[in-house]
């Protein structure tokens, strides 16, 4: 069976496998300060035009999130999420395990705006309350849609005449740039639009790992403390700063997201044309259609999807996501496979 499950059921790039063989054997300084990582930092700051920003490497997202949320806040300051943001739904409680209350925010399509926010300011007013501090966004969302360059002014704005922090979530970062024609964002424009935020490498075919930037000066001073006390600091570190160098060669990283992208538009197209609705509009490498239960049961048999909820008794929405390593031949197979099952269920 053929996953469209996730974006992160294949190995590695085929370039990051070649480095890290040909390193294999040399020797290198441990714990992140090694040269490769020292490259990788000096090649994410030149993609950013910005080298007044701290890099460091952790080997998954929720170990990021956990460790910056947590290094950020007062013990009494909470973090605003959609409803829908991974910090609420995919992490297993791991922010409040480190002593911070998640306030989530219902949406119709995953993103926050000023307008949601503020009546959890409103809410939270005085001490006898949380104290809302760090909003939390992912671009692209959990359920596919993005945040534009100037959807995230705005908030940052917002944030900073509130004296709030604003941490953008980049698990799937590569397929927001990728998408710069619906977003209009590029590498340069992110250290200017938030506090921090975290360049995805799971999900685009690194083996592991993500690259958190700090923009805040104020987050800087003794980040690899709280890194080590939380268990986020490799032995190995270069393998995680290999990665990144290879990542952010010739342009890998934006292609890793343009590749998924494209690999999702016949799938997408299909639906389109059955009349299949989608959960939200989503210009990237994850939809969420809607099917009637017949059709995603027998859509089931034959390729692995996600479940994602059931709309009504009679139809099942399915998570379908594409990656940096999906076969154009396994979607040309899916998409007349679809089209036969259309005609005889629909």
């Amino acid at each position: 069976m053929y996953s469209f499950q996730n974006d992160y059921s294949e190995g590695m790039q085929p370039a990051i496998l070649r480095a890290l063989e040909t390193i294999n054997y040399h020797q290198n300084h441990s714990y992140g300060q090694d040269i490769h990582s020292d490259a990788a930092r000096d090649y994410i700051q030149e993609a950013l035009e910005d080298f007044s920003v701290d890099i460091h490497f952790i080997a998954g997202g929720t170990l990021t999130n956990l460790t910056f949320i947590s290094h950020i806040l007062k013990p009494f300051e909470a973090v605003i999420s959609a409803e829908t943001g991974h910090i609420n739904t995919h992490e297993t409680g791991a922010i409040e395990a480190t002593g911070h209350k998640v306030c989530p925010v219902l949406t119709k399509d995953g993103k926050l705006t000023p307008d949601l926010i503020r009546p959890v300011l409103d809410m939270h007013e005085n001490e006898h309350w949380v104290d809302p501090r760090l909003v939390y966004v992912s671009n692209p969302t959990e359920v596919g849609t993005v945040y534009t360059k100037e959807e995230l002014e705005d908030l940052y704005a917002f944030c900073k005449r509130h004296d709030l922090y604003f941490y953008i979530d980049g698990a799937r970062l590569a397929a927001a740039l990728a998408a710069k024609e619906e977003t209009h964002l590029t590498f340069p424009d992110l250290p200017k639009l938030c506090d921090a935020f975290y360049i995805g490498g799971t999900k685009v075919g690194a083996m592991f790992g993500e690259a958190l930037v700090l923009v805040n000066e104020n987050f800087k001073e003794r980040f690899r403390f709280n890194m080590k006390q939380k268990g986020a600091i490799l032995a190995k570190g270069w393998f995680l700063g290999v990665q990144f160098e290879e990542l952010f060669k010739n342009n890998l990283y934006i292609e890793a997201g343009a590749h998924s992208i494209a690999m999702m538009k016949p799938i997408k197209e299909a639906f389109e044309k059955a009349g299949i609705p989608l959960l939200c509009e989503a210009p990237t490498n994850q939809i969420f259609p809607i099917f009637p239960n017949a059709l995603a049961d027998e859509i089931n048999k034959k390729y692995l999807t996600t479940f994602q909820c059931k709309p009504d008794k009679d139809h099942t929405c399915l998570r379908f996501c594409t990656s940096w390593a999906t076969n154009e031949n396994a979607v040309k197979d899916f998409v007349e496979d679809f089209e036969e099952m259309c005609n005889r269920l629909l």
